[in-house]
């Protein structure tokens, strides 16, 4: 039996810096600046300008704790489910890193959850999410799939929205969080 003592590639880079030759991201022509590219760009932005534009003003606070709490679930739940090759996203937006910077991520999933929140705020929350993960896995993922977006691998449509009402419920439990104006008064006072 041999044991192998030779350091890793990474700490022998550490150790001889020069011989890695790290080439700036290039942009192929093959993937940016395509109409799939742009789109991507588009749903990056444009949800945003919307959401400033329609937002209840009252409760902007407590609608975006809810956004960052979908952009963070959103994204753990994909890095888990791609690093077990559940699904991918072929399309790739920015080159920095291409799993991360996806308009799902951080512009679409969250501005439709706030969106969601505000609509009817006496509306059982169950039938709210139901609705949403409905239109978000049979419609948008659908949707996104067949544009070239996101590729299922086989992954049931139905877990996809088992998902997104998790993410719309745990969204919502943080939205319903009630002492933030207490705390606020409280703070104001001392």
């Amino acid at each position: 039996m041999t044991v192998n003592f030779e350091a890793p590639l990474g700490a022998s880079l550490v150790k001889c810096p020069y011989r890695a030759k790290l080439k700036p991201p290039v942009l192929r022509a093959d993937s940016y600046f395509t109409w799939q590219w742009w789109l991507g760009i588009g749903l990056f932005i444009f949800p945003w300008f919307i959401w400033i534009l329609l937002r209840d003003k009252k409760n902007t606070g407590r609608l975006l704790l809810a956004g960052f709490i979908t952009i963070i679930l959103s994204l753990l739940i994909d890095l888990i489910a791609m690093s077990y090759g559940l699904w991918s996203y072929p399309m790739k937006f920015l080159p920095i890193s291409p799993v991360l910077f996806l308009p799902y991520h951080l512009s679409l999933a969250p501005v439709a959850v706030m969106f969601v929140l505000q609509v009817g705020p006496k509306v059982n929350l169950f039938f709210k999410g139901v609705i949403f993960a409905g239109i978000a896995a049979f419609g948008g993922m659908n949707l996104f799939d067949a544009i070239g977006f996101y590729n299922p691998r086989g992954w049931p449509t139905f877990y996809d929205f088992i998902i997104f009402l998790f993410i719309y419920i745990v969204a919502s439990l943080f939205y319903k969080i009630d002492n933030y104006g207490e705390k606020i008064s409280q703070t104001r006072k001392s």
